[in-house]
C-alpha cells in the first residue's frame, strides 16, 4: 500500500496487478512485469498501492536478492531502468511536453 515501508519488489508470474497512486489507477502490470522496485532502489516508502486485477501470482524479491540479480545479470538492471523510465514518462506529462 501507498505509504507502507519498503520490503520487497514483486515479479508478476501470472495474472494482472493494478497500480494506484493517490487512488487513481496508473498502470496494469501483467505477466513478466515488475512493481515495487523503487522502494528497493531509493529506500523510501511506497508511492503506489497494488491490487490484483485478476487471480494473480507474484514472487517477492527482497533487497538481498535484488542486489544479487543486478550483480549477476546486468540485463536485469537495464530492464529495471527501462521500467522506471517508462513509468516516469507516463506519469509526468511535463517530461514529454503535454
Amino acid at each position: 500500500r501507498e505509504g507502507d515501508a519498503r520490503d520487497y519488489m514483486y515479479a508478476v508470474v501470472e495474472g494482472e496487478v493494478d497500480l494506484f497512486v493517490k487512488g487513481q489507477q496508473v498502470e496494469t502490470v501483467g505477466q513478466g512485469g515488475i512493481f515495487g522496485e523503487m522502494a528497493l532502489i531509493d529506500q523510501t516508502d511506497r508511492i503506489a498501492t497494488a491490487v490484483a486485477r485478476t487471480a494473480a501470482r507474484v514472487v517477492p524479491v527482497d533487497e538481498r536478492r535484488f542486489l544479487f540479480m543486478i550483480q549477476e545479470t546486468p540485463n536485469f538492471s537495464l530492464h529495471v531502468m527501462r521500467v522506471l523510465s517508462d513509468r516516469l514518462r507516463r506519469l509526468d506529462p511535463r517530461l514529454i511536453g503535454t
